[in-house]
């Protein structure tokens, strides 16, 4: 009989969970709040007329912990791009490992709002939700500054990460965690939807460039990307 009652309890404290519970697949706030792990994502390219368009991935990785976040992606299995986020330092850097190439470079906060400004965003809150990964999702509406005409919906979620997770990105003012979202990188814009979340330990050195990677100037890393054009 006490046992009922606790299952009784449960289902009066937690209704959006009712049903799950019966089938012993819903998983509380607290069992899926995750600070450090993985995030598998979906990618795509907005315009696949674009020059870079064949060198953009299928897919992305992103590894966070604490308030560093580190996103690999790879294309034609050779071709691979990543981006390690420093909050704390308010540094973006790009790292590029193609045939013999190892170079990265690292934005500061200054450049880094300069190229957020050339993707500003204007965001509208809305009610509604979807679930992406087994997260229940704030849906927003964005559009672009620059381009009121062109609109499109992103999604987050508020329990994974820092407050201030975005704050270096064109999405300073959400929140939480980006689950579905575009941004643009060296001029290519790219749609961006969580598959997969898993809680894992993350090693320091995922967000260093290693040693063996020649750091170069920003500029020389956009002469790099140019000759793909």
């Amino acid at each position: 009989m006490k046992n009922i009652r606790v299952k009784y309890n449960r289902l009066i404290v937690f209704p959006v969970c009712a049903f799950a519970l019966l089938i012993n697949s819903c998983k509380t706030s607290s069992e899926k709040a995750v600070n450090e792990g993985i995030i598998e994502y979906e990618a795509k390219v907005v315009d696949f007329n674009h020059p870079l368009a064949e060198l953009a991935p299928g897919a992305a990785t992103l590894k966070f912990k604490d308030d560093k976040m580190g996103m690999e992606m790879t294309a034609m299995g050779m071709f691979k791009n990543t981006y390690i986020c420093k909050l704390s330092k308010e540094t973006l850097t790009q790292m590029v490992n193609f045939l013999d190439v190892k170079q990265a470079s690292i934005d500061d906060k200054k450049e880094i709002e300069k190229e957020n400004e050339d993707y500003k965003l204007i965001f509208e809150e809305t009610p509604e939700t979807k679930v992406i990964a087994g997260y229940t999702c704030k849906r927003i509406k964005v559009k672009k500054a620059k381009d009121p005409s062109t609109t499109f919906d992103a999604y987050y979620t508020s329990e994974m990460g820092p407050d201030d997770i975005n704050s270096l990105s064109p999405y300073s003012e959400i929140k939480g965690m980006l689950m579905q979202y575009r941004l643009s990188k060296m001029g290519l814009e790219m749609e961006f939807t969580a598959k997969s979340v898993k809680k894992a330990e993350i090693p320091d050195e995922t967000f260093v460039v290693p040693n063996n990677f020649k750091v170069i100037s920003k500029q020389e890393m956009r002469k790099f990307f140019d000759q793909f054009y």
